[in-house]
């Protein structure tokens, strides 16, 4: 990797000839708290799937890798039109792109409530929730990165935090509403909830100071080095892998007779997460971005070997969901943080967006070919499958050169 990108070090460009007026300031605190209350909100929404994934399954008659489709469409979506909602964000703020992306969003999750075949519910649920997190996500993780520069890593840590407790909380919410009033009236407890929860956040969506010039092209800002491509591609390979576990694990637990919630173990997920993004997030600034990254996707890859041998122990599914959570969480916190650090914040919408459309792809592929490994092999070739897309995505990034730290 070149040593001759912008901001090499973190915060060190922007700590020396960076004077605007209010960053690190309490208002850029405001703006993390409004970034974590998004992303706990919009991945409350699409990390609960898996608890729709057997009713829905069930009414329509689908098989696992048409069922899959409903939540890879969705994935596709958000990850894919992050790269517009970011650019958007850079040029008219944040705030405007959040209360689109909240209205299309709670629309959409009613309309899903009353769709009469999975593949309307494709385009109920996929763009709505899809452009939903698009306009929520990347627009606010990237106001975060504007808002700071010394505790930068912290901040977005904290900042994408909201996303490990949504799966928290709103996972076991969800499959109880489920389980008493059904897959239809759940949909509208979220539509509610989320409208609420999305127009608290847009008050404290300010935009970042200094940013109301025009962003530099998104090719300018990467200079079109190799090392975006290899980031690129690795992510793909690791939202494959990952998502393997938020789809399949509540099939997993109940065709294998399981004892126990699978509501509980993607909880876990989301409570582990946590500790991985603000524990790694605020470690990284101190030993070094890109060491932890590579670790963090490493032990995601690594992790689904602790699924393969757990069989139907459910302690050992719980210990899966902790190692998992924490290397996601890592890799959520320390991913915008490497984008600050080797391009700059000067539009860093529309690159974070360009680089999660990587993830839109895996999302898009990845879930419907396990669901069909699973059909024809069952579940221990597609977590096989899982532990060689997360070793691929990790080699990749084992052919970049260190950061200067």
């Amino acid at each position: 990797m070149s040593n001759h990108g912008p901001s090499q070090v973190e915060g060190v460009a922007e700590s020396t000839a960076d004077v605007r007026p209010g960053v690190d300031s309490n208002r850029s605190w405001v703006v993390v708290f409004s970034a974590f209350l998004a992303t706990f909100s919009v991945f409350g929404v699409a990390y609960s799937f898996g608890e729709f994934f057997g009713p829905m399954a069930d009414e329509f008659g689908t098989d696992r890798s048409t069922t899959a489709l409903f939540f890879s469409i969705t994935t596709f979506a958000y990850f894919g039109l992050g790269i517009i909602s970011g650019r958007v964000a850079d040029r008219v703020g944040p705030r405007k792109v959040l209360i689109f992306g909240a209205v299309v969003m709670v629309v959409g999750l009613l309309l899903t409530a009353e769709v009469s075949s999975i593949q309307l519910g494709y385009l109920t649920y996929g763009l709505g929730v899809g452009i939903g997190v698009a306009c929520c996500y990347v627009p606010m993780v990237a106001a975060v990165g504007g808002w700071f520069v010394e505790r930068r890593t912290l901040a977005l840590g904290l900042a994408v935090a909201g996303i490990g407790f949504g799966t928290l909380v709103l996972v076991p919410v969800i499959e109880q509403v489920i389980e008493v009033y059904g897959w239809r009236n759940a949909y509208r407890f979220f539509a509610v909830t989320t409208g609420i929860l999305l127009a608290i956040a847009a008050v404290g969506a300010h935009r970042p100071p200094g940013s109301a010039a025009a962003p530099r092209p998104i090719r300018e800002v990467i200079g079109g080095r190799n090392d975006f491509w290899l980031l690129y591609v690795s992510s793909f390979f690791m939202s494959s892998s990952l998502f393997t576990a938020f789809v399949y694990m509540a099939d997993y637990v109940d065709t294998t007779g399981t004892q126990g919630s699978a509501a509980l173990l993607l909880g876990l997920v989301g409570l582990a997460s946590i500790v991985g993004r603000l524990g790694l997030g605020a470690l990284g600034a101190k030993v070094g971005i890109l060491v932890l990254f590579k670790l963090s996707c490493l032990a995601l890859g690594l992790s689904y070997l602790i699924w393969i041998v757990a069989g139907t122990n459910y302690a050992v599914l719980v210990l899966f969901s902790l190692v998992l959570g924490v290397a996601y969480g890592g890799i959520i916190a320390l991913s915008p943080a490497v984008v600050a650090q080797l391009y700059g914040t000067a539009g860093m919408g529309g690159v974070l967006g360009a680089l999660y459309t990587a993830n839109g792809f895996g999302g898009l592929i990845g879930p419907p070919v396990i669901g069909r490994i699973i059909d024809t092999s069952g579940h221990t070739a597609a977590q096989v499958a899982a532990v060689a897309a997360g070793l691929l995505g990790t080699a990749l990034l084992y052919r970049l050169k260190p950061l200067v730290n």
